[in-house]
């Protein structure tokens, strides 16, 4: 559980930096925007349901993407499928900027998942390549680090953006960000997935290969507990723009800060997880850290329940979820992965299509009970009952 993969070295800064800006492609499309759905619904006459299903959409189409990219990225390797991804998601943001109505705001965003789901599997793919056990938990922990500055900021960025000019501005901003992530690939990203490691691999065995992996106790349990972490954080990201502006009163500017908070929270969490791991197995830190989702998904729900909500109470009970889900999301990703030997692109394709799914039902679950306070809180409690489940089947199966 400690070894590095065969032939491997210990990850330069250039090659984590470059890893990190791709990875933060998928977090700064989701909340950079995040204050301006009040101005998208008014500028489109949309409802604010119509809006948040933006989001939710975008989940969707990373969530088909990367069930796509994961065989091609195993036969034809890592940086092709990457390059040609990264074009479809500025193609797709430029669409969004322009857009005259919702409806193509949301194709907008379903073809810049389709093109950004190219990310989140070879990132994946990459690490799995190269690191196994403790040292791929400890470069992901790192990964989040790097990516963490996008979701800590994206929301005062957004702010920002939409004082100064307005929401179309954001898009053409994803387009740049895209172009410059597309630029370092051709540049400093090597291919970690050689010519002879492909031999065999037949695109139309696809099927088989899913199949076989959701076969795999211990893999399925992981990725899915990975998937429900992640749907309990889009809870609180889909909900939090009308929970804090409208039923709680904040002001964007304030928003934006707790936004901030919870994010850094996320990324601190994630450092800390590299020093727990000199003491403990991932699968502990894990355990330890579902938990701590399911307790204060319960504290939440309570909470809306009793109509004792507040802002201080809230914040710190997000930010203690956003810490807890920062000690799940690198742990959950590499135990997932370590079972697996071949068809890695194909695994992290299903892990990421897994943990897209289960955040997009997330937001169409808040949605659809309501898109209130209690909503929000039910659905991150049931999924941190999920993922609290998911580990005591993994840990069963490797037993």
């Amino acid at each position: 559980m400690t070894a590095l993969a065969a032939g491997s070295r210990a990850p330069s800064l250039g090659f984590t930096l470059v890893l990190g800006m791709i990875m933060a492609v998928g977090p700064l499309t989701i909340d950079l925007y995040l204050p301006a759905f009040p101005a998208i619904a008014r500028d489109l006459a949309a409802t604010e349901g119509q809006v948040q299903y933006t989001l939710a959409v975008y989940l969707f189409g990373m969530a088909l993407g990367q069930a796509i990219y994961g065989p091609i990225t195993d036969k034809y390797g890592r940086r092709a499928p990457l390059l040609g991804g990264l074009l479809l998601y500025v193609l797709g943001a430029m669409l969004c900027a322009l857009a005259p109505s919702i409806g193509l705001l949301i194709l907008g965003r379903m073809i810049q998942a389709l093109g950004g789901a190219a990310g989140a599997v070879v990132v994946s793919a990459v690490v799995r390549d190269r690191y196994e056990g403790r040292a791929a938990a400890s470069l992901f922990s790192t990964l989040m680090l790097v990516m963490g500055v996008a979701p800590a900021i994206a929301p005062t960025l957004g702010t920002w953006i939409l004082n100064l000019l307005n929401w179309r501005a954001m898009f053409i901003v994803l387009a740049g960000y895209g172009l410059l992530a597309l630029l370092l690939t051709a540049l400093r990203l090597p291919e970690t997935h050689p010519v002879a490691a492909r031999a065999g691999m037949r695109l139309r065995d696809t099927a088989g290969v899913y199949a076989g992996l959701v076969r795999r106790r211990q893999f399925i349990a992981y990725a899915l507990a990975g998937g429900f972490s992640f749907g309990a954080m889009f809870a609180y990201i889909t909900g939090s723009p009308f929970l804090f502006l409208q039923e709680l009163h904040a002001t964007p500017g304030l928003y934006a800060l707790l936004f901030g908070v919870n994010a850094a929270g996320l990324v601190a969490a994630s450092q800390v997880n590299r020093a727990l791991l000199r003491r403990f197995e991932p699968g502990q830190i894990a355990r330890w850290a579902g938990r701590a989702v399911l307790l204060i998904g319960g504290l939440l729900l309570a909470g809306a329940l009793l109509a004792v909500l507040s802002i201080p109470l809230v914040a710190t009970l997000f930010f203690a979820l956003l810490c807890s889900t920062g000690l799940l999301f690198p742990n959950n990703a590499a135990l997932a992965l370590s079972s697996v030997t071949q068809r890695v692109g194909s695994a992290s394709a299903l892990n990421g299509t897994l943990q897209s799914a289960l955040g997009a039902l997330s937001g169409t679950l808040v949605g659809a009970l309501g898109g209130g306070s209690s909503a929000i809180m039910a659905v991150i409690f049931g999924y941190g009952l999920c993922v609290v489940l998911c580990h005591a089947v993994a840990r069963r199966a490797g037993d």
